[in-house]
């Protein structure tokens, strides 16, 4: 469904991203994890077309969409949840679930599904998007996304700011949304939620990739030096 093909980034003369690879098929989840400065956000959003790339292509069905607008991405199905929430302050629950119909693609996702997904929502869609807690605002980050129909979820961190029980359930969501043939490219700083949930795991120092491959196959001091940079000891 997406590759992603020897891409780069930069933020002004610093490259946050060097020469990254990745394959992604329906009902995956693949996660990216690193430590700050890592190049994991840039990395979303040049895939969702809120940055551009310095070189290499992105790909959603075989198809280059590179240099596509990101509502043009949204339109095909690539739907981005930024780090933060990024709610508008000015508007209801419900109006900002609502946000995430414009240029929505065709699918079964509507406010009725994300109300059967989120029961407390219904009751508080009237309700200013600022009184929400940071969980509830997650929440609806997430509805608003699921209502453009994805095909592609783009989740960064998805963890950030929340209780660590607020954490459980926003991931106990995930099966739900795989079920429907979804695939999830996950980026997330708790490395122990990453591996409970990927199907794949990737792993960034500085913009390039330390690890690469399915979680069982590595150990917890092999993703521990590629997390922090460290060389193994031999034995």
């Amino acid at each position: 469904m997406l590759e992603v093909r020897k891409l780069s980034a930069d933020h002004g003369q610093l490259r946050a991203v060097h020469e990254l690879s990745l394959v992604l098929e329906p009902g995956q989840v693949h996660a990216v994890i690193g430590a700050n400065g890592a190049g994991k956000s840039t990395l979303l959003r040049a895939i969702a077309g809120l940055h551009p790339p310095s070189s290499g292509s992105v790909l959603l069905d075989g198809e280059d969409i590179t240099r596509e607008p990101p509502e043009q991405r949204v339109t095909r199905g690539l739907c981005l949840v930024p780090e933060g929430r990024r709610l508008f302050s000015s508007l209801s629950v419900e109006e900002n679930l609502l946000v995430g119909r414009h240029r929505a693609a065709t699918g079964p996702w509507n406010l009725g599904k994300v109300y059967e997904l989120f029961p407390w929502m219904r009751e508080r869609r009237r309700q200013p998007a600022t009184q929400l807690s940071g969980g509830e605002q997650q929440a609806v980050a997430i509805g608003r996304a699921l209502v453009a129909n994805p095909r592609m979820l783009l989740l960064d961190e998805l963890s950030l700011g929340l209780s660590p029980k607020i954490v459980q359930q926003m991931y106990a969501l995930m099966p739900r949304l795989l079920e429907t043939g979804m695939a999830i490219l996950l980026v997330e700083q708790d490395v122990s939620q990453a591996i409970r949930v990927a199907s794949r795991l990737q792993c960034l120092l500085e913009g390039r990739t330390t690890l690469d491959g399915r979680p069982r196959d590595f150990t917890p001091a092999q993703i521990e030096a590629a997390y922090f940079g460290l060389r193994e000891e031999s034995e």
